[in-house]
């Protein structure tokens, strides 16, 4: 039996696709997974085991940049024991500063090496790692800052889900329905943009159209004003934080207003909920637009920098959505057409196929 390590942290769009990795695999393989301390809280710890590592951000504090490099090679020497105690076969890095000291870890004792990255944008680790690794698992064929000269090494996939995601009911259209539900969900790194302008522009649109609204609070020194304004608004309303079980937040939604996020976006599309999305413009490398940009471009959402966000006109989009169902029908179908291969089955086959070729 094959001994995987999983390798992730960080944002929830890297750890929670790599807990629905660690589900695919754990029936056929002996699989452990590592985390920072940042990604441990997108782990449900009674159903995912893990252990905790501290690697060190390397530029986050200059004037700490002599330690933390003595810290990161710490790392790589421990990643190596790591490997050899535990008779690993296989790493799989998810990307991310706190994966690269396994991955050369794994290249040093010629173990092997599997990439994987959600995002519409090779990650800076993932490609640092790309040279030494046998394949990179990912879900965009048009993977941006990719070298071409790797291009044999990809595996297009589609969206890795919780198993959970696959037993809910998909977005029926209701056209009767008089009270849409609407989810404003900024991801795991949150929005206060979300909290101040789309809070605003939710009590506008209320005034003329009852919605009920779940929403995420990005700061939770918000929550009390956020509160008092619905309360004075009679705005039907559902604060929540994001966490691993987001799946159960998806219930009746018409509409998603969201970020950018990797996960988020294809647990939305798979549920058949058309969005919004205003990615987060300080993203890395702007992946989260060109995340959005990948459902934009098949006329599955519709997408607003941040930038260019302008409260009259998003207000007249919100009402022209569920005026005139043209555009929204058009959306919900092609959701329907690019999720409708996305089987639990069918996911657990290809990765199974992945790890047994390797």
């Amino acid at each position: 039996m094959k001994n995987i390590l999983i390798v992730t942290g960080g944002s929830g769009g890297h750890v929670v696709p790599s807990t629905s990795l660690f589900e695919h695999l754990k029936n056929k393989f002996s699989v452990k997974m590592v985390s920072d301390l940042r990604g441990s809280k997108y782990i449900n710890t009674k159903e995912f085991k893990y252990e905790l590592i501290d690697v060190p951000n390397l530029f986050l504090k200059p004037y700490l940049l002599p330690i933390n490099i003595f810290k990161y090679f710490l790392n790589i020497f421990q990643s190596i024991r790591f490997l050899k105690n535990n008779k690993t076969n296989i790493v799989i890095s998810t990307g991310g500063y706190m994966t690269f000291p396994f991955c050369l870890a794994a290249f040093i004792l010629q173990k092997k090496v599997l990439l994987f990255e959600p995002n519409s944008v090779l990650g800076r680790s993932n490609r640092f790692a790309l040279k030494f690794s046998t394949k990179i698992i990912c879900y965009d064929e048009n993977l941006r800052n990719f070298p071409i000269k790797y291009n044999s090494k990809k595996v297009i996939v589609k969206p890795i889900l919780k198993k959970e995601l696959y037993n809910l009911e998909k977005n029926i259209i209701n056209l009767k329905k008089e009270i849409k539900k609407i989810l404003i969900i900024g991801g795991s790194q949150g929005a206060s943009f979300f909290d101040e302008n789309i809070t605003e522009l939710i009590i506008e649109i209320s005034k003329k159209r009852n919605f009920e609204v779940i929403q995420q609070i990005s700061n939770i020194n918000n929550l009390s004003s956020i509160k008092n304004k619905y309360d004075k608004s009679n705005i039907n309303y559902k604060f929540i934080e994001f966490t691993n079980d987001s799946h159960e937040l998806y219930n009746g939604i018409d509409l998603a207003i969201t970020r950018g996020g990797a996960s988020t976006l294809s647990e939305l599309s798979f549920l058949n909920i058309p969005f919004i999305s205003i990615p987060l413009p300080s993203a890395r490398d702007n992946h989260q637009f060109y995340n959005s940009e990948f459902y934009y471009k098949k006329n599955c959402c519709w997408l607003i920098k941040q930038k260019e966000f302008e409260f009259k006109k998003f207000s007249k989009m919100i009402f022209e959505i569920f005026n005139d169902y043209k555009n929204y029908n058009e959306k919900f179908k092609n959701l329907e057409e690019i999720t409708k291969k996305n089987t639990w089955n069918n996911i657990n086959n290809k990765i199974i196929e992945i790890i047994d070729e390797n």
